[in-house]
This record gives structure tokens, sequence and C-alpha cells, in this order.
């Protein structure tokens, strides 16, 4: 199994030129979005760690806005809880696709957090700033503040674009997105 894995800024474009390649993709922000709404056991640790701020199941994305808001040493804590279970999440499907020829990653903190292997495929997804900024605020429940705490968990991009084995340049094109994605599973099939 041929495992590639996106890299890149927040609102580069991970999402949007992962499912270009039409394998199955495992989605970092779509498990923790299932987590938040589903887990009961993560929304308890989180109460239990952060009392002012958890009150109700499901989690909201405001609850958690105003955690990290409020003191930004929060993030590391709601990290600590929900990290664990979106690697659970990861190894479930892992076994699932385990006869797919290639998965596509789209694991925002995949090389921060060591979900890498020796043989994985990284591709660094460049877009400009503001473009990914201009795309970010048109986002239901945009916090800038949480963003900058985001992007202070992530390591360097010139680390990450120096250490990925392709560059996609992301103009939000989709044709142009398409091209890049055919010359690359044409090298790696």
């Amino acid at each position: 199994m041929i495992r590639i894995a996106l890299v890149g800024s927040i609102g580069s474009g991970k999402s949007f030129i992962s499912k270009l390649f039409g394998y199955p993709v495992f989605n970092a922000d779509n498990s923790v979005s299932k987590i938040y709404s589903t887990n009961k056991k993560v929304f308890q640790k989180l109460k239990k760690k952060l009392p002012k701020f958890f009150n109700n199941f499901p989690i909201k994305k405001e609850e958690l806005i105003n955690a990290i808001t409020k003191n930004k040493r929060n993030i590391k804590k709601i990290s600590s809880i929900v990290h664990p279970e979106v690697r659970k999440d990861l190894v479930m499907f892992i076994k699932k696709h385990k006869k797919n020829k290639i998965i596509i990653l789209d694991i925002p903190l995949i090389l921060e957090n060591k979900l890498n292997r020796k043989g994985d495929i990284i591709i660094f997804i460049q877009s400009s700033n503001k473009e990914a900024l201009k795309r970010l605020k048109k986002r239901k429940n945009f916090n800038y503040t949480v963003m900058k705490e985001l992007k202070k968990l992530q390591l360097p991009l010139s680390f990450k674009k120096k250490n990925s084995h392709f560059v996609i340049k992301n103009n939000f094109k989709k044709h142009l997105a398409r091209k890049n994605v055919k010359d690359i599973l044409k090298r790696v099939l």
C-alpha cells in the first residue's frame, strides 16, 4: 500500500486536493469533528480538565474556541485528549483499506505527531497566505486567534516543504490541481 500524506499551512487546500486523487482519504479534521459530536468519553475528559468551558454533550465549536481564546495553554490540553482518539481512527482506517493500492492521509499534524512512516510519500501543498486566509474567513466559526494558536502547533512550513517528495502550488484552480495530482500519480505508481 502506498501512503500519500498531504502537508501545508491551514487553509492551503489539503482537503480539496486529497479528494482529487480518487483513493480513500483519511481526513483528520473530519475525525476530530466526529469525535466531538459522538465520543462521550472525550467529552467527560475535557469537562474534567476544563470544567469552565465544557458543559453539555456534544461538544460545540464555540466551547472549543472559547477555551482556546481564554487561555492559550488549553489547546495543548484539548489536543492531549483528542489526538489519541484520532490516532485510533487512523489505525481503523488503515485496516479497513489495507487492500487498496493507495490511501491519502489528510492529517495537518502528521509530521508533528509522528504519524508518518519512512516509506510515505509527502506532498507539500503551497498556497499564498493571502488566498488561504481569504478562504479561511469564509468558514463557519472562523477565529483568527484560534488559527494562530493552531499554527503554533505546526512545524515551520519551510521544514515541511524541504522534507516533501513533491510540491503542489495550489492556486485554487481545479484543472491545474487535477493535472498536478495526475502527474504525481504517474510517478508513484
